[in-house]
């Protein structure tokens, strides 16, 4: 389980060298955005997890009649965002979504690399869907299973090396893409809308390339990622130096050692349903757990 205040804590404290550091994150941003339906009409944009406000400010641009209502959890992130934009359409949210209530509609809700951070992403998700208008789209990325896999392999082995009895990880579990499609699948089943809706995933790999294991490590510190469950870790300065040996040892090649992402993106439309006086089926709900 995700410790909240620890995870707004690390986000603040990073939020202004976030953008430095977060290269997948904003691949996956700008891929986002380019799967959305183009509009140059007034419509209502909700963006969970805005961060420092790159995903904000590429909406702004695509879509110039929006209103967006742009939410973080971080303050930090939330006070960078503002400084970046200074646009009076959008709103700035900071709280956790899944402690909020909103009450609007929205024509697009989108979230960036923020899902992974969700103690109840099925709750959330189902939620979020009864927030959409009729023909709007929810779209959302995260990190899959197969994220950092080297890192979760080096800390296997050097427990099993140094015969540590413990179930720690790294870092929290990420689900599959067919798990995470059945998951979007089994929240709209029990989010009470009428509305038929189309589910669609997909799924890339990203690489990135460090000089040596330490600068992998911070260069997760310095986006505020770093593992935030509330289990401990594996303390001992022995463990973390046959850590960095594998990893160093196992994984490296002509471009430095590398460390892999596993990128997914779900994409939810709700298809439009009228009743007999042709006005939409679509209400708006409390967010809260």
């Amino acid at each position: 389980m995700i410790d909240k205040q620890l995870l707004r804590k690390r986000f603040s404290d990073h939020a202004r060298t976030y953008d430095e550091y977060a290269n997948v994150q904003k691949k996956m941003a700008n891929q986002l955005i380019g799967s959305l339906p183009k509009s140059d009409k007034s419509i209502d944009i909700l963006e969970i997890g805005c961060g420092s406000g790159y995903l904000t400010r590429i909406l702004c641009e695509v879509f110039p009649h929006a209103t967006i209502t742009a939410i973080d959890l971080a303050p930090g992130m939330i006070e960078v965002a503002k400084e970046r934009m200074g646009e009076k359409r959008v709103t700035y949210l900071c709280g956790d979504i899944e402690e909020m209530m909103l009450h609007k509609t929205y024509d697009i809700i989108i979230s960036n690399a923020t899902f992974q951070w969700l103690n109840n992403p099925k709750k959330v998700i189902g939620q979020l869907y009864t927030l959409l208008k009729s023909g709007g789209v929810f779209t959302f990325s995260t990190f899959g299973a197969k994220t950092f896999q080297e890192l979760h392999t080096c800390y296997v082995q050097a427990k099993l090396k140094l015969q540590l009895q413990t179930s720690s990880a790294p870092g929290q579990a990420f689900y599959s893409k067919t798990e995470l499609v059945g998951l979007c699948e089994r929240a709209l089943a029990v989010s009470k809308s009428t509305f038929p809706n189309e589910i669609t995933g997909t799924q890339q790999f990203e690489r990135e390339y460090f000089q040596n294991a330490r600068a992998f490590f911070t260069s997760v510190q310095k986006i505020g990622a770093s593992n935030s469950n509330k289990t401990n870790s594996i303390q001992r300065p022995s463990f973390f130096r046959e850590l960095i040996k594998l990893y160093e040892t196992n994984y490296r090649d002509e471009n430095g050692i590398r460390a892999t992402y596993d990128c997914l993106f779900l994409s939810i439309k709700k298809i439009g349903l009228l009743h007999n006086d042709g006005v939409d089926e679509t209400v708006g709900v409390d967010i809260k757990t």
